[in-house]
């Protein structure tokens, strides 16, 4: 085969094989395409989209391009939960544990935040000592000895994606769904999945800004599992506000100890019991979602997922008992009665990483004691002078984003419904 030929093809709008597909991204793996050809391959993909076969095979030859996890035949049934990210999204924290308890394997490979919306590992490693780095091996061992470990991908795993997605990143070539959904199926699929969920965020706090391209993404990597063999389902989920009420690092930690102790915003319960109740019947664990649920909530309710969590930290090697500094705290109050018409929840989101609880650039260290505790929610009256929301920083740091958080806050005089937090499901 020749390169210059097959981007021809697709520049053209021609459709391309699994097995052209294949020798492109074999080649570009072990150094025999260049970058410059692969970067023109990404831009035709991205100008010319890409076919549902096309999309598959791109994500099969990304996942074959490393180790995908093999487990033994009497391994439980493994499950995971992917989100496309938003402000206050801590729903991996309570919900990895929480199906460990109900007869699955977790083996949820985590990424860090980078922009407006923070990274799950970010958030763990707000508790001392707790390791995101695990080996293959740990990754093995600890998935079937707690029933669930949150770690960083490794480099035996999908290779292929970090190689793309660096191309991707200088190419203007990021925001292609079939670009999206095959980089983040390769990296779900390698963990070897028997059922998958994916929540899908759209508005003003996610990446994806419409319900309808939300449902573009969902339907694309729904596609792809399925044809990969693996129950995929997806959730659309509203992002217009921050999900719970702490966003930040140790404060969303602190929070998803509340959901696991059977407290904790409702929002976050609902989300988290949504969407393990869907993946436990796609494993084919339960056959209803009524028994599905019925599990959870004892497992959650009883303390067991609480100490489920308490175990997998401690084999990570964090310590829970260990202090987890939290910035003192401050209030933003309002000026003016009225109902909160709407959150700027992605200024929100700069204004934490401006605090210092998140990165503009991957090598930006990350102050995990910060963070912001939402008071108020859309839909509810207030009166003047009422705390909005508390700020866990730095006096110095409070008074330079007070004005900010307050401007993010639209305090409006008629009656507003709040957003529906869970929008749509499909599969």
């Amino acid at each position: 085969m020749n390169p210059t030929q097959l981007i021809a093809k697709k520049r053209d709008a021609g459709e391309l094989t699994a097995e052209e597909i294949a020798f492109l991204i074999d080649g570009h793996v072990h150094g025999r395409i260049p970058d410059y050809q692969m970067a023109a391959l990404l831009i035709a993909m991205f100008l010319r989209g890409l076919t549902d076969a096309e999309t598959t095979a791109l994500t099969d030859s990304m996942l074959r391009s490393g180790v995908t996890l093999t487990w033994p035949a009497n391994c439980l049934p493994r499950v995971d939960k992917h989100s496309t990210g938003g402000i206050g999204d801590k729903v991996s924290l309570p919900l990895a544990p929480l199906l460990a308890c109900c007869d699955v394997c977790v083996p949820m490979l985590s990424g860090r935040g980078l922009g407006p919306t923070g990274g799950t590992l970010d958030k763990l490693e707000s508790i001392p000592g707790f390791r995101t780095n695990l080996s293959l091996d740990e990754i093995y061992r600890l998935t079937q000895e707690v029933g669930c470990v949150i770690t960083g991908t490794t480099p035996e795993l999908v290779p292929a994606d970090r190689q793309l997605y660096a191309l991707r990143d200088v190419t203007a070539t990021v925001p292609s769904v079939p670009l999206i959904t095959a980089s983040i199926m390769s990296k779900k699929l390698a963990e070897n999945l028997n059922a998958l969920v994916l929540d899908v965020k759209y508005g003003c706090g996610a990446f994806i800004k419409s319900r309808s391209s939300a449902r573009e993404l969902a339907a694309g990597m729904i596609t792809v599992g399925q044809r990969m063999g693996v129950a995929t389902t997806a959730y659309l989920t509203d992002m217009n506000q921050p999900l719970g009420r702490m966003a930040g690092n140790a404060v969303e930690v602190a929070e998803s100890i509340d959901c696991l102790r059977g407290g904790g915003p409702n929002d976050l319960r609902e989300l988290v019991l949504e969407l393990g109740e869907d993946v436990l019947v796609g494993a084919r664990v339960f056959s209803t979602r009524t028994d599905a649920r019925a599990k959870l909530l004892r497992e959650l309710d009883s303390g067991r997922a609480l100490e489920r969590f308490e175990r997998m930290v401690s084999t990570q090697g964090g310590r829970l008992d260990a202090p987890r500094p939290i910035a003192p705290p401050n209030d933003v109050c309002g000026e003016r009665a009225g109902i909160i018409e709407s959150i700027d929840t992605e200024s929100l989101g700069w204004i934490i990483i401006d605090l210092g609880g998140g990165r503009r650039q991957l090598t930006d260290p990350i102050d995990h004691s910060v963070g912001l505790e939402m008071l108020v929610r859309i839909g509810d009256e207030v009166s003047s002078n009422q705390p909005l929301v508390r700020v866990f920083a730095l006096p110095a740091k409070f008074d330079a984003v007070a004005a900010r958080i307050r401007t993010a806050i639209t305090i409006g005089d008629e009656p507003t419904d709040p957003p529906l937090l869970i929008a749509e499901r499909l599969g």
